[in-house]
């Protein structure tokens, strides 16, 4: 039986950053004000440990919100060094934090790793230089490249968050900058679709009129297809949109733009839609009186789709034949079968990604 693994997140909002990008709070992103102490951190981390089975657990401390290794040198060191305790003690085995691409060099890389750092992720957003001027993110593509490198180099393991949605942004511009990332082969990736948050210069011009966010269909798709190209890479997404917190909701920090707090499930139902669909087309289903689709109990509340979308969805196109959404034990998670009379076409999502092009 595999550990389960405990993230210890440690947020640091909007220390290290000088830079003012126009969709950033990050108070309101990860619900905590003002600056973190190295007291506080130490209590965050006891506290979680209290209720971890260390025997039975990976643990990992992450330290998120800001750009960590944009903060004062000294600093870094305090909050490294407290992680680092816990590492040489055995009480976690990994740490991780994030940071944007052009606050990595080899100097800070060779300190990330005296402190036996492991995981960086990085800011990235978009490979798209407009669309990076745009957002005021005062990076450029070539820094994303060169700190790829430098840490792939280097024996880190390498995220990149990614945003749909920005100003100047559209469909093709996104699916550039995930076949860019793709052909950077970080090891993870997190894909955020952009919401307006209160505070923040988006904001001011989403009530000017001066940007439209994604409807929630449209975030759904575009990040469906940025998923499905970084995965068939080899890069796996750990994360579809923001994590729901207190005020992260709309009407409270959140002013418009495709939240959900189960964007990821409603990706991969759009997958596994999809999918059902490119096995469908190639079956002469006027012989059949019946479609059943099957599916490992752990998909299945995504195959069915949320509200059983994906089943009415393929009740309505198909209304000759009955339709059945059933789990099944027998196949991989993944993996899909539609059986029609005596014909059962299975499909995995790794199959079917390398199947389609965009």
């Amino acid at each position: 039986m595999s550990k389960k693994h405990y993230i210890i997140p440690i947020f640091i909002p909007h220390q290290g950053c000088p830079h003012d990008c126009i969709f950033c709070n990050q108070r309101k992103i990860t619900g905590q004000s003002g600056n973190i102490s190295i007291e506080e951190a130490e209590e965050i981390v006891e506290k979680h440990l209290k209720t971890i089975d260390s025997m039975n657990a990976t643990v990992e401390i992450a330290f998120f919100g800001g750009s960590f290794t944009g903060i004062p040198w000294d600093d870094q060191n305090k909050f490294l060094a407290l992680a680092n305790k816990y590492l040489k003690d055995g009480k976690i085995d990994t740490i991780r934090l994030s940071t944007r691409p052009d606050y990595i060099s080899k100097d800070i890389v060779n300190n990330l790793k005296k402190y036996g750092a492991s995981i960086v992720e990085l800011g990235i957003q978009s490979m798209d230089k407009d669309v990076l001027g745009i957002a005021r993110r005062g990076h450029s593509p070539e820094d994303v490249i060169n700190a790829i490198s430098l840490l792939k180099d280097e024996g880190f393991i390498v995220g990149a968050q990614l945003m749909v949605g920005l100003p100047g942004d559209d469909e093709n511009k996104a699916m550039e900058t995930a076949k860019k990332i793709s052909e950077l082969k970080p090891h993870i990736a997190r894909i955020y679709p952009v919401l307006v948050i209160k505070d923040t210069y988006l904001e001011e011009m989403y009530s000017a009129g001066l940007y439209k966010p994604l409807s929630i269909d449209d975030a759904v798709h575009i990040s469906k297809n940025m998923l499905i190209e970084l995965e068939k890479s080899g890069i796996r997404v750990i994360r579809v949109g923001l994590q729901p917190t207190d005020d992260l909701r709309i009407g409270d920090s959140v002013v418009a733009g495709p939240y959900h707090p189960s964007m990821r499930q409603l990706v991969e139902s759009e997958i596994f839609k999809s999918m059902i669909i490119y096995i469908l087309e190639t079956v002469e289903l006027s012989k059949f009186n019946t479609i059943k689709v099957l599916s490992n109990p752990r998909d299945f509340s995504s195959v069915l789709g949320q509200k059983r979308s994906n089943y009415e969805f393929i009740k309505k196109l198909y209304t000759d034949q009955s339709i059945i959404f059933k789990e099944d034990t027998s196949l991989d998670v993944g993996s899909i079968a539609v059986v029609c009379g005596e014909k059962s076409i299975k499909l995995s999502k790794n199959t079917y990604y390398h199947k389609i092009s965009f």
